[in-house]
């Protein structure tokens, strides 16, 4: 399965991509399956490493059937980065242009490994938990009796995804004059939704990163 990315939109900016799974980890896990394919909606963390692209930790709920098959065939983990519509009266030369819709997304492809080990699940939990709460005035770790903490980890399945390959879109007005783009990041300000702001900062963010490679 892959992501129609034309040329404008395509990118092999480890950076970009690295920081649209970082700062958006709800992920969209597809994995083939009969009759039909399995898909769960979860978090997945981004960890770069000795994979050529990096590997993605997660867990399943252990009542979701999708984990049994999740080691006998290649998924797909769906990340969707910030979007927003984008008005034909935002440009220059409106009468010549269509309504469209501004966004980031990521495909990682990859297979998954169970982990069976209760220290190493335990160990993805630790992760995620500090992942989400190690930011807060007060936050909330994984501290429970050894006899609770072990059900609750066995409650789960943790695994590791090895990331084979990454498809990566940013269709970020790239094809429109830098007037163009302008008016666009100041429409989606404008329309003060935060999708629309999100997608606004990341269509700065992305130009200043190609402005500094070029």
């Amino acid at each position: 399965m892959s992501l129609y990315t034309p040329e404008h939109f395509a990118t092999s900016d480890r950076a970009a991509v690295a920081r649209l799974l970082h700062d958006h980890p709800f992920a969209t896990l597809i994995t083939p399956g009969v009759p039909e394919p399995l898909v769960s909606h979860l978090p997945l963390l981004f960890v770069p490493g000795c994979e050529p692209h990096g590997t993605l930790i997660g867990h399943f709920a252990r009542a979701n059937p999708h984990w049994k098959c999740a080691d006998t065939s290649e998924s797909i983990a769906v990340f969707h980065g910030p979007h927003a519509y984008v008005s034909p009266t935002w440009y220059e030369h409106p009468d010549q242009m269509v309504p469209t819709w501004n966004y980031a997304a990521v495909h990682a492809h990859g297979t998954m490994d169970i982990i069976e080990d209760l220290t190493e699940a335990r160990s993805v939990l630790d992760a995620l938990v500090h992942r989400f709460e190690h930011h807060r005035p007060a936050p909330w770790y994984f501290e429970m009796p050894p006899r609770q903490g072990d059900a609750m980890v066995g409650a789960i399945v943790a695994f590791r995804m090895r990331i084979k390959r990454i498809d990566a879109k940013f269709k970020l007005s790239q094809n429109r004059s830098a007037e163009d783009r302008r008016r666009v990041v100041d429409g989606l300000r404008a329309d003060q939704h935060a999708d629309a702001t999100a997608t606004a900062a990341w269509m700065d963010i992305y130009a200043q990163a190609r402005s500094d490679k070029s």
